[in-house]
C-alpha cells in the first residue's frame, strides 16, 4: 500500500491559525506531521463541512477558500492557502465513485487548516471529496471500500473532522462521557480486531457508550468511516490529546 490514510480532528473553525491556547498541542502535532509521513503526490481531503446527495469531487484547477465559519477577527478572513487543485485525479474519482465534480467550489476550513499546518508550502495537488447528505455509517463505510483501487498511489488521503463535537460541550471540563466514546474509537481502529468487527462497530456507531453526547450530529465523525473502510487494517493511534478542553484522537493507516 503507497497511500497514506489519516483521520484528524481539525479543531475550531480558524482558530488553530489564531494562536488559541486550546490548539497548542494540536498545532504542535500538524505541525510536526510531514516530517512522519512520505510527501504525497496529491491529496484528497474528506471534510466534515461538504455535504452533497452523491459524492462529489472539487475538481477546480485553482481552487479559492471557502472561509465558511463566521464571528472571528479579520484577519479569519485573510488566510490563503493556494495549493493547486488536480481535475485529472478529481474525474478519476467521480468515475469510480460514480459520483458527481464541482468545478467551482473552493477549499473549506476542512481543508486549509489542517493543511497550512501540515504542508505550509502549499504545493501538493489537493481536492476534496464530499460526505453524502445521507449521513448514512454504511454509505460512508461502501465509499471507503469503494476508493480502494487508489491504494497503490502515492497519495494522501485525510479524513479531517473531529473525534468530539459537540458545540455545547467545548471550553468544559473533559467528562467521563467523552473519556468512553474516544476509548471506543481507539479499540475500534487502533486494535487488532478482525475487519467484520471494526465494520460492525463503526457502522453502528450509535450503540457506543455515550456516542450522541459526543456527536449530536455525525457529520465530524463520518470521515473516520470512509479512512476505516478504506485502509482495512489497524491504524496506528497518533494524536491523543485535549482540543478546545476535550480529548481527541487521530488515527494513520500506511
Amino acid at each position: 500500500m503507497k497511500a497514506q490514510i489519516l483521520y484528524i480532528s481539525h479543531g475550531g473553525g480558524p482558530l488553530p491559525l489564531l494562536g488559541d491556547q486550546y490548539h497548542q498541542n494540536m498545532v504542535a502535532f500538524m505541525q510536526d506531521l510531514n516530517t512522519k509521513l512520505v510527501r504525497p503526490d496529491a491529496i484528497v481531503v474528506i471534510s466534515a463541512h461538504w455535504e452533497m446527495a452523491r459524492p462529489t469531487l472539487l475538481s477546480n484547477e485553482n481552487p479559492g477558500l471557502l472561509y465558511d465559519y463566521y464571528g472571528f477577527p479579520r484577519e479569519a478572513y485573510q488566510i490563503t492557502y493556494p495549493a493547486p487543485g488536480d481535475p485529472e485525479l478529481a474525474r478519476t474519482i467521480a468515475t469510480l465513485l460514480a459520483g458527481d465534480v464541482d468545478e467551482k467550489r473552493g477549499f473549506d476550513h476542512g481543508m486549509f487548516i489542517p493543511l497550512s499546518l501540515m504542508y505550509p508550502d502549499a504545493g501538493i495537488p489537493t481536492i476534496q471529496l464530499s460526505l453524502l447528505s445521507s449521513l448514512s455509517s454504511l454509505d460512508h463505510w461502501n465509499l471507503g471500500e469503494a476508493l480502494r483501487p487508489l491504494l497503490d498511489q502515492n497519495i494522501l488521503f485525510i479524513g479531517s473532522g473531529f473525534s468530539f463535537h459537540n458545540m455545547r460541550l467545548f471550553y468544559q471540563q473533559d467528562d467521563k462521557q467523552n473519556q468512553a466514546f474516544q476509548e471506543f474509537l481507539i479499540h475500534t481502529c487502533a486494535t487488532d480486531l478482525p475487519l467484520e468487527k471494526r465494520k460492525e462497530a463503526l457502522v453502528g456507531w450509535q450503540q457506543a457508550p455515550f456516542a450522541r453526547h459526543c456527536h449530536p450530529r455525525e457529520e465530524h465523525l463520518l470521515p473516520l468511516h470512509i479512512c476505516c473502510s478504506l485502509a482495512q487494517k489497524t491504524a496506528q493511534l497518533v494524536f491523543d490529546d485535549e482540543i478546545l478542553m476535550r480529548r481527541s484522537v487521530g488515527f494513520l493507516w500506511r
